[in-house]
């Protein structure tokens, strides 16, 4: 495919439209910047050409402008001299120069044309390809959210899963075996309040059973004394 082909081809096309029935659009995206990196590069080493060929060609058009004047000045010089013969010797060598620089400015003419063509193409080409690049970075943008996305989604769909919840069901009974372990340590043993208080009641039995032994051996005693 020629350079010129490539170039209509790459400017008509609609990039929107061809991603969105892409199947892989991030590599087609790459593939049209690479399509029109290369076709840039290519036309702008043409354009650089062309501008090496239309220098030349203006030292050329110089060149035989400067030898149309000097056998113009010879012209002169010979029909002041009353040489007529000469006279139009130098005018034919003029006429043929003259010939030769109207050839030189169409060519001229063409180069500059075609120079400025290439750099209107450069200009849209390149307006393309900033658009490309720009949609290669959504592309891109695009493609890390979507990653994003599924890898959170998954990770929600594997935290929903049977497994999962069965792990969380275990580790839940094995935190309540470990509360009932903790609650079975104290289990029958009075709490330091209840301990207080068994030992007030504790005291009063005491009291009363010493009471109680005093008063018997008090009655024995009197009994003892009366016989």
């Amino acid at each position: 495919m020629g350079i010129f082909t490539r170039f209509k081809d790459i400017v008509a096309s609609n990039m929107s439209d061809m991603l969105d029935k892409a199947e892989d659009p991030e590599k087609l995206i790459k593939l049209m910047i690479r399509e029109m990196e290369d076709t840039l590069i290519e036309i702008k080493s043409s354009c650089a050409n062309a501008i090496a060929n239309q220098k030349k060609v203006g030292r050329l058009l110089d060149d035989i402008l400067e030898k149309e004047n000097f056998w113009a000045r010879k012209a002169e010089l010979a029909v002041k001299k009353g040489k007529d013969a000469l006279a139009r010797q130098a005018l034919q060598e003029k006429r043929r120069y003259t010939h030769k620089t109207e050839a030189v400015e169409i060519e001229l003419t063409e180069l500059g044309v075609i120079i400025e063509q290439y750099r209107d193409d450069i200009s849209e080409l390149e307006s393309k390809l900033k658009s490309a690049r720009e949609k290669q970075r959504m592309l891109v943008q695009r493609h890390i959210r979507a990653s994003d996305k599924k890898r959170a989604q998954e990770e929600i769909r594997r935290a929903d899963s049977t497994e999962i919840m069965l792990k969380f069901e275990e580790l839940e009974n094995h935190i309540e075996r470990m509360e009932a372990e903790a609650d079975l340590v104290n289990y029958g043993r009075p709490s330091k309040l209840e301990e207080e208080f068994d030992a007030l009641d504790a005291d009063d039995e005491i009291e009363a059973e010493l009471n109680k032994l005093k008063s018997s051996q008090s009655s024995t005693n009197n009994d003892t004394i009366n016989a």
